[in-house]
């Protein structure tokens, strides 16, 4: 997984838009108009360009990047063009978890790097084979308990320059250059996203509020203040 990295190394899925998930979560992508437009929508302006243009008295600061979803915690991301978000975050986001068949103890990609390196299918007979075949163990694949989001932030956000800054060196003190494994992946030319804590966005559809920054790794965490669809070249207002 760390080859797959949030700066756009990792692999495209063919499905709906130019990257997208396998078809057990594009069952719903059709009907999303967003999602469909995105394909056939005239391309948007530069993002270097948006520095100084407002929206309703929001000052767009940048462009959503990419858009990832993890279906199996501690499993490759999925790419989509669009999700719809909850209050729980990103539709199918991190939904189900690897334990060990017999303890029913998580098995994190921590322990077991090789998690990270297996990309989801959607189907989880089909996974719990992959994982099996991985660690050389039994496993189960189980529902995350109280949901995608328990235990985290619904959305984590990061920009694509705290990512080469930190290649660069430069890593907020505690936090890891590693891939960060966010939900949005953000181009902000001017700006950055550590000093929007306590503050709302609007991305598409969607508005959030920035809530904490992470202990270990780059970005920001969210909670969906208002729900909807976002999708890849949105504008990201604040």
């Amino acid at each position: 997984m760390r080859e797959n990295s949030a700066t756009g190394t990792r692999g495209a899925i063919t499905g709906c838009g130019p990257t997208a998930a396998p078809a057990e979560w594009l069952e719903d992508c059709a009907s999303l108009p967003r999602c469909a437009a995105a394909t056939a929508a005239p391309t948007r302006g530069a993002v270097g360009s948006v520095g100084a243009v407002t929206e309703a008295g929001q000052r767009v600061v940048g462009r959503l990047e990419a858009i990832w979803i993890y279906p199996v915690k501690s499993l490759a991301g999925v790419p989509l063009t669009a999700v719809e978000m909850g209050p729980a975050g990103p539709r199918g986001d991190r939904a189900n978890a690897v334990v060990d068949a017999g303890s029913g103890e998580p098995v994190r990609a921590k322990e077991a790097p090789v998690l990270a390196t297996l990309t989801p299918t959607g189907d989880p007979a089909v996974d719990e084979l992959a994982v099996e075949a991985a660690l050389g163990r039994r496993v189960r694949l189980v529902a995350t308990t109280g949901g995608p989001g328990a235990g985290a932030a619904a959305v984590h956000l990061v920009s694509r320059q705290a990512i080469e800054r930190a290649t660069l060196g430069d890593v907020p003190d505690g936090c890891s250059a590693d891939d960060p494994r966010a939900n949005l992946l953000l181009s902000l030319p001017g700006d950055d996203e550590r000093t929007w804590v306590g503050r709302l966005l609007s991305v598409g559809d969607v508005v959030l509020e920035v809530t904490r920054t992470p202990k270990h790794c780059l970005g920001v965490y969210a909670e969906v203040r208002d729900g909807g669809v976002v999708t890849v070249g949105d504008a990201i207002l604040i």
